[in-house]
């Protein structure tokens, strides 16, 4: 499959309530890598290990915590400039904007608007490599399969994010057609199999590259999601974040959906952190999986087989 459009999540900027405590959890506890700061201190600039692109996350001090916005990178200027233009068409965004180059470091423009749930989105289409430090004779030049002095977690990359919204419709008309994404699996009440409560959209081979449940809320960030590629690796994380006093949610368990490997932590401020491992290929021609919401327990947690109250009700 030649992925085209929207290639896959670009960054992710996440509002952190005091910069210090969020970088020693972010950088020595889950092992992301610096990679810029602000003059001022004010945003911070990482990355995962196995990321080449200059950084994939930032954190912004503010006074509240949550997801100020996520961004997607695309294969080209011109599909930039022509999705630009068909979220333009569509009807279905607000605050529609430019943002000039550099206002990221090392990015180029990006085109920014509000989806119908009330989050803040933008594509690019250029971002500086600064590859992964795995090269033994240049960056892409016969490769180690890791690089040296690796921190805490060490999750090789930033995957995914769940949002909470209200108009859950809008935004997966809007991801799927315009955007050109599919939908991998969906949640939906056993007597309204019409009626969407969650879906879980993919522009990859993923299993999902961000997912979407219905709330009666606008623009909230229910976790960000890093890869680690295996079940040992899920439960390291686990005896890393006991070790170090990280308040967990729930895990290290499996997702129905997905099929995944997962254990949910929070950060210093509040906002809900995942590590991923295994999961299923996704193509195109991949039926997309139901799920009724008399089975959202396993769907959700498969070995527990119900829901915490917390992962229904905390979000930022």
């Amino acid at each position: 499959m030649a992925l085209t459009g929207v290639l896959r999540p670009g960054h992710i900027v996440i509002r952190v309530l005091e910069m210090e405590p969020a970088l020693n959890h972010y950088v020595n506890v889950l092992g992301l890598i610096e990679t810029a700061r602000d003059s001022d201190g004010k945003r911070v600039f990482l990355k995962g290990w196995d990321e080449h692109d200059h950084h994939s996350v930032v954190l912004r001090e503010a006074d509240e915590a949550g997801m100020d916005y996520f961004g997607w990178k695309v294969d080209s200027p011109a599909t930039l400039k022509r999705l630009a233009g068909e979220i333009s068409a569509s009807g279905l965004c607000q605050d529609l904007e430019w943002v000039a180059a550099g206002d990221h470091p090392e990015t180029g423009e990006r085109f920014r608007f509000r989806i119908p749930t009330g989050h803040l989105m933008e594509l690019y289409a250029q971002k500086t490599r600064v590859g992964n430090n795995c090269g033994t004779d240049g960056p892409d030049i016969n490769p180690d399969p890791w690089p040296d002095g690796l921190k805490g977690i060490a999750p090789s990359r930033f995957d995914h994010a769940l949002l909470y919204g209200d108009d859950l419709d809008g935004t997966v008309k809007l991801f799927t057609e315009v955007l050109g994404f599919s939908i991998a699996e969906r949640v939906v009440p056993t007597d309204n199999p019409d009626f969407l409560i969650g879906a879980f959209l993919t522009c990859s081979n993923k299993a999902h590259d961000i997912a979407f449940i219905r709330q009666p809320v606008k623009g909230k960030l229910h976790h960000a999601s890093f890869e680690l590629g295996s079940w040992e690796k899920v439960l390291r994380a686990g005896d890393i974040l006991s070790r170090t006093k990280t308040k967990i949610d729930i895990g290290p368990t499996r997702h129905g959906i997905t099929r995944g490997e997962t254990i949910y932590f929070f950060d210093p401020s509040g906002n809900r952190n995942e590590v991923f491992g295994g999961g299923y290929i996704y193509y195109p021609d991949k039926p997309t999986i139901t799920w009724y919401d008399r089975a959202l327990g396993p769907a959700i947690f498969y070995h527990d087989r119900e829901l915490n109250e917390a992962f229904l009700t905390v979000f930022t």
